[in-house]
């Protein structure tokens, strides 16, 4: 009958008797115990080897995983870093141009002639002329002549206009003069560009003239070409040569011509009549 169902079951049958009696025995016989100790000790270093494999591909993975997110953690920050910096540039830019254009408007409440908002949208590549481009034309009623001024003073002329531009001569140009007079003194002359832009000359000033360092030079209004009292350079420069009857002197202009992006274009009144001139000195 125990044969009935085959050799398996016998089988299984035999292998649960075989642990019952190792587990009576493991727990009944000292000797057993001990020799199970040695076992062990001699199969867990064979266990810790198969192992190995296993634990180092799981460090490598654990690297190459925390490597990545490194990389990628590290491109996050390095971009995020060069946004906000982009951001900080442009709001500095913002800032300093906001700055530039309340003084322009503040340079504009202290003209009474009427004056026009223009943009420079260009500037001449000619070494040898000191020539922007605005964005205001003939159509905006700009014509030949208009001075050009920023916060600082005068820039420079109106010398040609287009319908949708005009070109402005700078006063460090070398054909630029400009009538002045000093503020201290109410001494006049013309100051004249010498192609270089950071510096104007005066020529044939008297050697016995009082003018100083530090003196600001304003247009006289002489000459009809420039309306009186805007600022135009400061002198920075005077040279006194007792073998020469005429001092040396230079000065900077006020106005900041290769910085500024906006610059007031002025209208000048319209010249008077023959008629006007006579009726004027007769009143």
């Amino acid at each position: 009958m125990i044969f009935r169902n085959g050799p398996s079951k016998v089988l299984f049958m035999l292998l649960i008797i075989a642990a019952l009696f190792l587990i009576a025995l493991d727990l009944n016989s000292p000797k057993f115990r001990e020799g199970r100790s040695y076992v062990n000790l001699i199969i867990t270093p064979l266990q810790w080897l198969v192992d190995m494999p296993a634990r180092l591909a799981d460090t490598v993975s654990d690297v190459v995983v925390s490597r990545s997110s490194l990389v990628a953690e590290n491109n996050r920050l390095r971009t995020e870093a060069l946004e906000l910096e982009q951001r900080v540039l442009q709001n500095a830019a913002l800032t300093a141009e906001n700055r530039r254009l309340r003084a322009l408007l503040d340079a504009r409440s202290r003209i009474d002639s009427e004056v026009r908002l223009a943009e420079l949208i260009g500037v001449d590549p000619n070494p040898f002329q000191h020539e922007i481009l605005t964005n205001l034309g003939s159509q905006d009623g700009i014509t030949i002549g208009q001075p050009a001024l920023d916060s600082g003073g005068v820039m420079g002329q109106v010398i040609s206009v287009a319908p949708l531009i005009s070109r402005v001569m700078l006063i460090t140009d070398s054909r630029a003069a400009v009538p002045v007079e000093s503020v201290r003194t109410g001494f006049r002359s013309v100051i004249l560009g010498n192609g270089n832009p950071d510096s104007l000359e005066l020529d044939f000033v008297p050697a016995t003239t009082d003018i100083r360092v530090g003196d600001t030079l304003v247009t006289s209004g002489l000459g009809g070409r420039f309306p009186e009292g805007y600022p135009v350079a400061e002198v920075t420069e005077v040279t006194r040569d007792p073998g020469r009857p005429f001092l040396v002197i230079r000065a900077v202009p006020t106005a900041r011509l290769d910085k500024s992006r906006h610059l007031l274009l002025v209208e000048r009144p319209p010249a008077l009549s023959p008629e006007q001139l006579s009726e004027a000195s007769d009143g």
